[in-house]
């Protein structure tokens, strides 16, 4: 079995963004950091559908001046290219290197993510979860978007992963949904206890609520 890990959400916590955002926006920073994310990822699924693509840094530059605009907050060229700077920097969850570490040598392993090349290369290697990984699977690729089922076709082919399983670990949901639907196993993390899983039918091959869990939960899939 080969494993792809979404990086945004799953291993780097966007919502680290709101403790910068403190400067600008006060106390509604994390409403604002709220909107950003949601907004991403709105964008980035549009974009996908209208086959308009811009990497995953555009819908998230495009993402920040909506959430900004919305709380009728503004900010200079150069303070929303400092936040977009600190973007690279996001925080790691706790749980994200101990899990890597225990499963590297067991499992071919991928960081497979919307973000670009050198976004993820930055991220993951601020975190030192870079090194974890055997590759790097990149939507920029074939210029869509997750939960595009052409993006998990390509995560299969770039994986190595045509004759033998290909698990996706991700804490969307909408990732985990398009993922099964495309005939990919994958682990829903459930960082959000009161998180609704959509009911669409498709269910994820596991459910756990921290990455520690991962390792144990693999041997019985």
């Amino acid at each position: 079995m080969t494993l792809a890990f979404d990086v945004y959400g799953t291993l780097v916590d966007p919502m680290g963004m709101s403790r910068l955002l403190a400067q600008d926006a006060g106390d509604r920073a994390e409403a604002v950091a709220a909107l950003w994310r949601e907004k991403q990822l709105e964008f980035s699924f549009r974009k996908g559908l209208m086959k308009v693509y811009e990497d995953f840094g555009a819908c998230t530059r495009q993402a920040l001046r909506y959430a900004m605009a919305s709380h009728k907050l503004a900010l200079s060229d150069d303070r929303e290219n400092a936040l977009m700077a600190a973007y690279l920097s996001l925080p790691a969850f706790d749980d994200a290197l101990p899990a890597l570490k225990s499963l590297k040598g067991n499992y071919p392993l991928f960081a497979f993510s919307n973000g670009s090349y050198p976004a993820l290369e930055k991220v993951l290697g601020h975190n030192q979860l870079l090194e974890q990984f055997d590759g790097l699977v990149s939507v920029d690729d074939i210029k869509s978007f997750k939960p595009d089922p052409a993006v998990y076709t390509h995560a299969r082919r770039a994986t190595g992963a045509w004759d033998k399983p290909l698990c996706l670990v991700s804490s969307n949901a909408w990732d985990v949904i398009g993922a099964r639907a495309a005939g990919l196993l994958a682990v829903w993390v459930k960082r959000d206890p009161d998180k609704v899983f959509e009911d669409w039918g498709i269910q994820p091959s596991a459910v756990i609520n921290s990455l520690s869990e991962l390792k144990s939960t693999l041997k019985n899939l």
